[in-house]
């Protein structure tokens, strides 16, 4: 019989092979400055970075409170909303011809989403290892060319913006309580298809909003208001009226008569 004839080698899952890796990590003092255990050391001190920002937070609220305006009237048709800042070069872009009026599928979906697709295939079109801007032009191209147009598009939107006129069409006004006759003919006429459009800015209430003054407790005289209604005044352009001087002359002596009660 030769030596080892019919013999069996059986390995034990017991036994520690030499050269068998253990799935241990090394202890961080072989790292020294470049790693650190994530309970306690790190989560502690993303934790202490996000207290900060929140008492810096609570304190800006406290300090600049949120702009109020006064309640949304569904009926002015002459309030212009505004975004707000991080989104004003999108506003900016529908003002131009080709992103707005007949086109405004260009400007609301078909830029807005080749500029999310480009970022999205970022990825695929640069595989490089390069981290610096300079070894990598395409990345970075594209990247100054996006923040230079949303720089200009933001700024071309605030100095064009008349924020005069959009101050005092959200301002908060005190409202004359002063009891309308719904029933009354100038009413009728005022809501109806001759004052369609001044029930558009003055509100059903008509207590105004926007550039549109409240026309309850005004001050005019029915000659005022039929002046005002024929040769407008301010932001209320001319001709807006479309009934008959008699129906005009009804409106001028309803309006001219909700006065504030003395």
């Amino acid at each position: 019989m030769h030596r080892g004839k019919g013999m069996k080698f059986v390995g034990d899952s017991r036994v520690k092979a030499n050269n068998r890796m253990v799935n241990m990590p090394k202890d961080y003092s072989e790292y020294p400055g470049k790693t650190e255990a994530f309970w306690p050391d790190f989560l502690l001190k993303e934790w202490m970075v996000g207290a900060v920002f929140l008492i810096g937070y609570l304190l800006l609220t406290v300090a600049h409170p949120s702009p109020l305006e006064g309640p949304a009237d569904p009926t002015n048709a002459s309030y212009i909303p505004l975004p707000d800042w991080y989104f004003l070069f999108l506003y900016q872009l529908l003002k131009y011809t080709y992103a707005s009026g007949p086109y405004n599928v260009i400007g609301a979906i078909i830029m807005p989403g080749l500029a999310i697709g480009a970022l999205m295939l970022m990825p695929f079109l640069d595989k490089g290892p390069e981290r610096r801007p300079s070894k990598r032009p395409l990345p970075t191209v594209f990247m100054l060319l996006s923040l230079a147009a949303m720089i200009f598009l933001t700024w071309e939107s605030v100095v064009n913006h008349d924020w005069e006129a959009a101050k005092a069409q959200g301002e908060i006004k005190e409202q004359v309580d002063i009891e309308i006759d719904e029933t009354a003919e100038g009413f009728l006429i005022f809501s109806g298809e001759q004052g369609k459009s001044c029930i558009a800015c003055h509100g059903a209430d008509m207590q105004g909003g926007g550039a549109a003054p409240a026309l309850v407790g005004n001050e005019l005289t029915a000659e005022e208001v039929a002046e005002v209604i024929k040769n407008g005044r301010g932001a209320m352009p001319a001709g807006q009226f479309a009934g008959t001087d008699e129906e005009l002359q009804v409106l001028a002596e309803f309006i001219a008569s909700l006065k504030a009660e003395e």
